[in-house]
C-alpha cells in the first residue's frame, strides 16, 4: 500500500501566495520563501508552486523566486505555470524543482507531455487538470472527437489559470495524459476550489478509475475531514488556506489521517 501525501500549494502572483475562490477574489497568503520553509518543518511530504498567472500573461514562470523557494526545502518539489517548451521545463529543473506541471501546453502540444517524460522520466511530469462541470452553453468544438464533451460528460477542462473553455471532457484527458506519459496528475476543482466546502469526490473518482497513475486531489478543503475524506479516493490531497492561514497544520492533518486508517509518512 502506497503512503498517502499531504501537500501544500503557493498559487503564486505577482511574487506573493494568495487564495481565491473559484480561481477569482484572490487574497495575499504571505511569502513563498517563508511559507514554504514553514511547511517544510512541520513534515509536508511534498510542494507545489503554481504561478497561476505566467501563462494568461504569456510569460516565463518566476525562475529566481523557484530557486529562492527550492533552498528552503528537503521535500519533493513541483513547479508549473507558463511551461510550453522543453527548454523551460530544463531551466526549472536546473533552478531546482524536482517535477513540473503541465496544464495549458499539454492541451496545446500534447507532445510536450511525452518529449519531457522521455528526457526527464515521467516522475518528474505532473498533468494538471483545472476541470469544471459543464454548463448548459454551447460547447466548443474539438477537432478530437475522442477527448471531446459529449452528452454524457460532466466534466471540462479549462486552461490559462481557469479563463479559456476548452470543450474537451475532463476524465477523457486524464486518459490521454496518462497515455501520454505523465507520471501523476493533479487534477482541481474549479467548482470547489477556495470554497472550503469539501473536494469533489465524484470528480476525483471517475479519473482514479481510468488512470493507473497517481492522483492528487485538489479544490475545497475546508476542514481535516475533507482531506481524509478525499485520500480514501486519491493518493494525494493538495492543501491551501487551511495551511496558509494557520487553521491548521501539516502535523494535525496527518494524526487525524492516520486515526481515519490512512497510511501516512
Amino acid at each position: 500500500m502506497l503512503t498517502k501525501r499531504i501537500i501544500p500549494c503557493l498559487d503564486v502572483a505577482n511574487g506573493r501566495v494568495v487564495k481565491g475562490t473559484n480561481f477569482v477574489d484572490l487574497r495575499d497568503a504571505g511569502d513563498p520563501v517563508e511559507l514554504a520553509r514553514i511547511y517544510n518543518t512541520q513534515g509536508a511530504d511534498e510542494l507545489v508552486f503554481l504561478d497561476i498567472t505566467a501563462t494568461h500573461e504569456k510569460r516565463d514562470v518566476l525562475r529566481s523566486l523557484v530557486e529562492r523557494v527550492a533552498s528552503e526545502v528537503f521535500i519533493p518539489f513541483t513547479v508549473g505555470g507558463g511551461i510550453g517548451d522543453i527548454d523551460t521545463i530544463k531551466i526549472l529543473l536546473d533552478a531546482g524543482a524536482d517535477k513540473v506541471s503541465i496544464n495549458s501546453a499539454a492541451v496545446r502540444t500534447p507532445e510536450l507531455v511525452t518529449m519531457a517524460g522521455t528526457k526527464y522520466g515521467a516522475q518528474c511530469v505532473v498533468g494538471a487538470i483545472d476541470a469544471k462541470r459543464v454548463s448548459t452553453e454551447a460547447k466548443i468544438s474539438v477537432s478530437d472527437p475522442g477527448i471531446a464533451v459529449d452528452s454524457s460528460s460532466e466534466f471540462e477542462i479549462y486552461t490559462h489559470g481557469g479563463r479559456q473553455a476548452t470543450g474537451i471532457d475532463a476524465v477523457k484527458w486524464a486518459k490521454r495524459l496518462a497515455e501520454l506519459g505523465a507520471g501523476e496528475l493533479l487534477v482541481t476543482s474549479m467548482d470547489r476550489d477556495g470554497t472550503k466546502v469539501g473536494y469533489d469526490i465524484e470528480l476525483t473518482q471517475r479519473i482514479c478509475e481510468e488512470v493507473r497513475i497517481p492522483v492528487i486531489a485538489s479544490g475545497g478543503a475546508g476542514s481535516i475531514g475533507d482531506i481524509s475524506d478525499v485520500l480514501h479516493v486519491a493518493d494525494a490531497a493538495l492543501v491551501a488556506s487551511l495551511l496558509h492561514y494557520r487553521e491548521t497544520t501539516v502535523a494535525e492533518i496527518k494524526a487525524e489521517s492516520r486515526r481515519d486508517g490512512h497510511w501516512m509518512r
